[in-house]
């Protein structure tokens, strides 16, 4: 198969060789080359049957511009045509292509191999608009004239399609004589409707007429040979008939059955293949055929391009990373384009196959683009989650109700997903976004409920903060001054405190539009935490309460009501102090052994307490005690649940004991503080002692009287011990006895002498460096005074000795 140029206009195409192989490639070609898919269905088929040698191809070069071979008169009548022929019409208008047809009854194919002619004549009437029937004009009347056996093939190959198109039979009558159009005309057509009349036909079509099949049209052409002016002028009006002849009333004006100029192609081999498989040609069913596959390829075409195309690829990156504002309008301007270029395309093959094939092209375009459809909604609904967060968050900071601010914001931002939805849809998708919707509005509900759960345990924390502040230190200060007021005082904080806090939390708790149980609860719970603030310090008190009654013992006995420190002169009574202390120490006890947070808690602890514990040192208690049962051995207090008891019974006199022993040295130390006093305040001599040293040392006191060097010495002497008095803190010393003092002194005696001597030497040294001769003048001046006073005291202690003499004599006398 090749395909020949004949021309700068026309081309020449062997569709079917004379062995009936289909030129496919061949026809692709020839179908680009002559730009036959951009006609729709503006185009026609014409096709010429007739006996062999009988001016086809000459008729048709003429009529149409054509490059047909012609038979060379020169080498006599042969087959010149062998198969089937194609070539473009020239100059006419539609787009006319034209077929040249093997002539029948050609000697070469003998009388018996009539096949071919039976084929190319069925394949002519399956794929042409306008046949044309070449016949000599001296055939027409006769019996046995060629075009009998011809019209017979074209008969009854019609009645092989069950629905064809109404084709158009033209009778092209060569070489007429003088006999007029006029008269040839009835008999031909008188001869076509008895031959009509004899071909045998399917029960559906007996009564059938002939125009339902055919539209029969007759002319007549003047002989090529011996007219040839006249015949190429009829002709020339003839070709002005094929002009427009698609349009209304035209040759070709029966367009039903017209495949698509895209279909042409697979069409005619479709058609040449059923034919050459001697199958029955069912036109409606090849047309439906033909529809499907060639609106399967402009389908497959068509989703490739969308495939390629570079905005739909840009914009399905985009969609990944982040929304992308109009991406509904873009992408179904993109979707819209595919499908009309392939309604475009399809727009001429058979409707039901066109719009199943295009619902299909439509939903595979629709499934390629879905993914990025859901990203482009999963971004709209995290970044719309994520603008009704910020926007919540700025709403709860100026103060605004927290359920009008979850109200309002979500309200306005399901508005704005809306919105955003509404600018991703596909128009050509009819896509449920209430999936997605649903799923904000329950991730909307859940970060509310988050920041709800988080804003009440923020609240809560708060007034329990403010609680705990308010009542941790002073229910520990009540606690450490413990006395009958102490829980009284305690319930009346706790009911304050606990009725303040509250009151602030309802308020608070006002603009969160909750149900009056929950309120309630919470309420509720702040005031559990208020009241376990409170047993939480009593229990921290109780497990501390030793120390506590340690150290106001401490305080008590060691301090006097002024609150300062005792000095035991031995005029206290240690007894009763210690007794008192001890009762303080006791109330203490008694206040931390249970919780009283109820007002209608009453105990009878503290009397227990101090009749076990203090008063048990009577005699009478003691001759009780042989008879009664121990009120403290027991594990609970009598009116008092185990669940307000901090200290039980058992331990309270476990604890007291351990206090009697721990406090017993600080009452044995005063005891011994005030022995020692006394023995201090003791320390001058009998009376007796005092009158002997008077008498007996009358002679050495009027000796120093006499010789006063002595009383300067006594007097250095007197200083000396006063400064080691000071420095040695002698009574300091022996307060605590006299062996601890004695013992405390020899070991600072000789340290402290040295310490002086050290001093006094160091006084001097530095007197005499700073002044010489200022010393030297004081020397001389303190050496003459020390003469002067030693003349003085020697005058002096004589004259005293002289009166000391005088006295005595007196006394003798």
């Amino acid at each position: 198969m090749e395909l020949f140029s004949k021309g700068a206009l026309e081309q020449l195409l062997c569709l079917i060789d004379g062995d009936g192989t289909f030129n496919d490639s061949g026809l692709e070609s020839f179908i680009k080359e002559v730009k036959l898919r951009e006609c729709g269905l503006s185009y026609a088929v014409v096709s010429i049957m007739g006996p062999q040698s009988s001016g086809k191809s000459t008729l048709l070069n003429h009529l149409f511009g054509t490059n047909f071979r012609e038979m060379d008169a020169f080498k006599g009548r042969s087959q010149t045509t062998k198969g089937i022929w194609m070539a473009k019409c020239a100059g006419i208008e539609p787009c006319t292509l034209v077929m040249d047809l093997e002539g029948t009854d050609g000697r070469e194919r003998g009388e018996d191999d009539t096949a071919f002619e039976k084929q190319s004549a069925l394949f002519a009437l399956a794929v042409s608009d306008i046949v044309l029937i070449n016949m000599w004009c001296h055939d027409i009347g006769r019996e046995q004239a060629a075009n009998k056996p011809l019209l017979k093939t074209v008969f009854q190959v019609m009645m092989r399609l069950f629905s064809p198109r109404k084709t158009t039979l033209m009778f092209v009558i060569r070489d007429k004589t003088r006999t007029p159009l006029e008269n040839l005309e009835p008999v031909l057509r008188e001869d076509i409707q008895k031959i009509w009349d004899s071909v045998p036909k399917p029960e559906a079509h007996k009564e059938t007429p002939l125009s339902e099949f055919f539209n029969v049209e007759v002319v007549a052409l003047s002989s090529y040979e011996e007219k040839e002016e006249q015949f190429k002028e009829q002709v020339a009006s003839l070709r002005m008939r094929f002009f427009h002849s698609i349009a209304p009333g035209g040759l070709a004006g029966d367009r039903r059955g017209v495949v698509p100029a895209s279909g042409f192609s697979f069409s005619s081999q479709q058609i040449w293949k059923v034919i050459k498989e001697n199958k029955d040609l069912d036109l409606p069913a090849h047309k439906v055929m033909v529809a499907t596959v060639r609106c399967e390829e402009i389908a497959s075409e068509k989703y490739s391009s969308f495939s390629g195309n570079e905005v739909w690829q840009e914009l399905e990156e985009a969609v990944q990373s982040g929304p992308v504002p109009g991406f509904g309008k873009k992408l179904s301007s993109i979707l819209y384009t595919g499908l009309s270029e392939y309604d475009e395309e399809a727009i001429y093959f058979d409707e039901g196959v066109r719009s199943a094939k295009r619902k299909q092209l439509e939903e595979k375009l629709l499934q390629l683009v879905q993914p990025a459809f859901q990203s482009a909604l999963g971004h709209i609904r995290s970044g719309t989650l994520d603008k009704f967060k910020e926007a919540f968050d700025k709403a709860l900071e100026s103060g605004e109700g927290f359920s009008v601010a979850a109200r309002d914001c979500a309200q306005s931002y399901m508005a704005l997903f809306d919105e955003g939805c509404a600018d991703a849809v596909i128009e050509q998708a009819n896509w449920d976004t209430s999936k997605v919707r649903d799923k904000l509005r329950r991730d909307i509900d859940a970060h509310i409920a988050s920041v709800r759960a988080a804003k009440l345990s923020e609240l809560t924390s708060l007034y329990e903060a403010k609680l705990k502040e308010a009542l941790a230190g002073p229910v520990e200060a009540l606690l450490d001054g413990a006395n009958k007021e102490t829980w009284p005082s305690i319930r009346n904080l706790l009911q304050r405190e606990t009725e303040s806090a509250v009151s602030g939390l309802s308020n608070a708790l006002s603009g969160f539009d909750m149900y009056e149980e929950t309120k309630n609860e919470i309420l509720a719970s702040v005031r559990d935490y208020a009241r376990g603030v409170v047993e939480t310090k009593a229990r921290e008190g109780a497990g501390r309460v030793l120390s506590g009654m340690k150290e106001r013992f401490t305080t008590l006995f060691s301090h006097d009501s002024d609150s300062m420190p005792r000095v035991w002169t031995g005029k206290e009574d240690i007894r009763s102090i210690t007794k008192t202390a001890r009762s303080a120490s006791l109330k203490l006890l008694s206040c931390l052994a249970a919780i009283r947070l109820n007002d209608d808690d009453v105990d009878n602890i503290e009397n227990t307490l101090s009749l076990a514990l203090v008063d048990s040192t009577s005699g009478s208690v003691k001759d009780r005690s042989i008879t009664t049962a121990d009120p403290l051995a027991s594990s609970t207090w009598e009116n008092v649940p185990s669940s307000k008891t901090l200290i039980t019974p058992v331990q309270c006199k476990s604890l007291w004991r351990q206090f009697k022993t721990e406090t017993e040295y600080s009452v044995s130390q005063a005891i011994s503080a005030q022995e020692a006093n006394k023995r201090n305040n003791n320390w001058l001599p009998p009376p007796w002692a005092i009158v002997a040293l008077i008498v007996l040392g009358f002679n050495e006191f009027m000796t120093l009287l006499r010789n006063p060097l002595y009383l300067g010495l006594i007097f250095v002497v007197f200083l000396l011990g006063q400064a080691l008095w000071v420095q040695l803190d002698i009574s300091g010393e022996f307060r605590n006895g006299a062996l601890p003092g004695i013992l405390s002194l020899s070991t600072k005696f000789l340290p402290t002498v040295m310490n002086i001597i050290k001093r006094l030497a160091e006084e001097g040294q530095r007197s005499t460096a700073n002044d010489p001769q200022r010393n030297q003048a004081l020397a001389s001046r303190s050496f003459q005074n020390g003469v002067n006073a030693s003349s003085e005291m020697s005058s002096s202690a004589s004259s005293d000795l002289t009166e000391a003499d005088n006295s005595s004599s007196s006394k003798q006398d």
